[in-house]
Parts: C-alpha cells; sequence; structure tokens
C-alpha cells in the first residue's frame, strides 16, 4: 500500500467473503489504478461508504489532488476548483461530502445552500487561503479605488465577498480581461499573478500569498529533470513561480494538465505539481511513463476512506457559511462561472 494511504483494520472494517463480494464490481473498474495487494485494505471502507451514500442521498466530490482510493473509489464527481464548482450546481442529493480542502467546501456551500455539505476534517486548510482576510481585501480597495478585484477560489467565503469575481488558475486570464480594464488586483497568489501578467496587456497588482505545495518548485529542478530523462514533457501548475512555468513545456490547471496528457499522449512526462494527481492520471494513460517529480499537500493529505466514512456515518463537519457573507461571495463566484 502506498505509504500516504495508511488504513487501519478494525473489527468493523474487515475485509470478509462478504465484503468481497459486494464491492467486486468496483475493483474491476478500479483495477490497476488500485492493485490487488492494496484492495483488502481498502474494500471495507468502500463497502460502508457505498451504502451510506445511499442511505444518506449523498455523492462525494473529489478534488484532483485526492489519493487514488478517494479519486477512483468513492468519488461521484472529481475534478479541479472550477469543474467542482459548477457541476456542484447541478447536484441533486441531499448531502455532499468534500473531499478536498475547506475553501472548496465553502465554496460548494455557496452554490447549494439548501443542501448538507460536509468536510471530512476540518482542518484540512490551505496555505493560499489563509494568507489573507476580508479586512485585507477592504484595504486594497481604499489603496486602489475603482481597481477591480479578481480573487482566486482558494479563498475564505469572507475573502470572496469583498471581491468583484473570482477566478481559478485555468480561467484567470480569460477573467481578467472579461473585465474590459486596463489595471485589476489578482489575489491573493503572487506566482499566478504573474504567469496572468506574462500572457496578457492588463496591469497586474497582487497580493503576497503563495502555495506552500507549487513554491517549493524550482527552475533548477526543471533543469536537473531534463538532464535524467532528455525526452521528458514537463507540465507545470500557474500556482509555480514564473521562472519554473517559463522552464516548462506546457502550463496549466489541474484539469488542462490532464486533457493535455490524454490529448497529446506525451512518451514521459513530469506534472509539476501535487504529487497524488500523477497516481490518479497514470492508470488513465498506460502509454505514458510518469516521472514523479512532485510535492504533498498535508491538507488535501488530511482526507481519507476512514474520515469520509466516519462523515457520513455521524454527518460531521457540517460547513455553514455567514449569511451576512454568502449573497456577496455567492455573487463573486456566479460571475466567474457566467464569464467561464
Amino acid at each position: 500500500m502506498s505509504a500516504n494511504i495508511a488504513l487501519a483494520e478494525t473489527e468493523e472494517y474487515t475485509y470478509t467473503p462478504e465484503v468481497a463480494k459486494r464491492t467486486a464490481a468496483v475493483f474491476d473498474q478500479v483495477y490497476p489504478a488500485i492493485s490487488k495487494e492494496e484492495w483488502p485494505d481498502f474494500a471495507p471502507y468502500v463497502d460502508e461508504i457505498l451504502r451510506l451514500k445511499k442511505e444518506r442521498n449523498a455523492v462525494v466530490l473529489a478534488h484532483n489532488y485526492q489519493t487514488r482510493d478517494i479519486y477512483h473509489c468513492v468519488s461521484d464527481i472529481v475534478g479541479d476548483s472550477l469543474a467542482l464548482a459548477q457541476k456542484a450546481v447541478d447536484v441533486e442529493a441531499d448531502v455532499i461530502v468534500m473531499a478536498g480542502v475547506h475553501f472548496m467546501a465553502e465554496t460548494t456551500k455557496l452554490l447549494n445552500p439548501s443542501k448538507t455539505v460536509l468536510i471530512p476534517d476540518p482542518k484540512a486548510g490551505c496555505s493560499l487561503a489563509d494568507s489573507i482576510t476580508g479586512e485585507d481585501v477592504r484595504n486594497l480597495r481604499k489603496k486602489y479605488p475603482g481597481v477591480p478585484i479578481v480573487t482566486y477560489v482558494n479563498t475564505s467565503v469572507e475573502v470572496k465577498a469583498e471581491s468583484d469575481i473570482c477566478c481559478t488558475s485555468g480561467n484567470a486570464v480569460k477573467i481578467v480581461e472579461s473585465l474590459g480594464v486596463d489595471r485589476v488586483l489578482l489575489i491573493p497568489d503572487r506566482f499566478l499573478a504573474a504567469n496572468v501578467a506574462a500572457e496578457t496587456d492588463v496591469e497586474i497588482l497582487t497580493w503576497e500569498g503563495e502555495c506552500e505545495v507549487h513554491e517549493r518548485f524550482t527552475a533548477r529542478q526543471v533543469t536537473q529533470l531534463r538532464k535524467a530523462h532528455p525526452n521528458v514533457t514537463v507540465l507545470a501548475h500557474p500556482e509555480c513561480p514564473p521562472e519554473v512555468v517559463e522552464a516548462a513545456d506546457y502550463s496549466g490547471s489541474t484539469a488542462g494538465m490532464i486533457n493535455f496528457v490524454s490529448e497529446q499522449k506525451p512518451a514521459e512526462v513530469a506534472l509539476i505539481t501535487e504529487c497524488s494527481m500523477g497516481d490518479n492520471i497514470a492508470s488513465e494513460n498506460p502509454d505514458t511513463n510518469f516521472i514523479r517529480s512532485c510535492n504533498l499537500c498535508p491538507h488535501m493529505q488530511r482526507i481519507n476512506l476512514m474520515n469520509i466514512c466516519e462523515s457520513l456515518k455521524t454527518m460531521t463537519h457540517e460547513v455553514t457559511v455567514d449569511p451576512a457573507l454568502a449573497d456577496r461571495a455567492r455573487l463573486a463566484v456566479q460571475r466567474m462561472l457566467d464569464a467561464s
């Protein structure tokens, strides 16, 4: 079993012949993403989650950075931040479990105010979201009066509520240019802002926020990677420093990277982003060799099959949004969806 997927077998969650029979069809669908050796560890939890989803009329939304067992075995909808936000609008279930970080659960609640939204671990946060507050945004408005504020979705509801429109890494350039102005604030990720600035004539002002996963990559790593693997195609996330993006062959959101691999079919590829994504798409692209050059997100790793199970069983932890902020924050997200 992968080192980052550790599950404890208990009396309640044991791989029995009955569990094996009930989950056989699931295993047939997810193999070889999940190996035969791993399946006995996962199957009891998968079995219980599937039962609870039916009982609760629930769905699981999983970000592309989730581990293979969640991504392939129990999720109903997978994608990047934009895809999850878009698809969450059409969810008909009564309960939505967000297998992702807290700002994603908040965004899902914004778009589904009448539904119960759960996050298995409320401590699954985000360094980028923590880098800025609503008060910071209000101060930016005072400092730059009249300048539209475009806010990355990797932020709290409080910050979204103080913004004019949201964006994701995949649509940031489009959102910035859709405003028809010469100057915008694109917050809080300074690296995303710098990479967007390189693709548009709009003047980009920003904030000093960073993603703790992507900020650690360097252009030197890309150079060393190419020396070791001369034929590798390097894909970098726009949250990486500009020199990393410049050294890559392609830069895009997680969805953009996935589409690049499936459409271009490179013989060898390195994803300069969070580790789990390579694991998730490798099985769907068996002819591509994935070079592991990545960093783990400690917040995404807080979500696992055990706490998804517990979340559905006990209906915890429910995500709520301050009604005083909800309408304004929802408007910023909806403007993004409309512009996308």
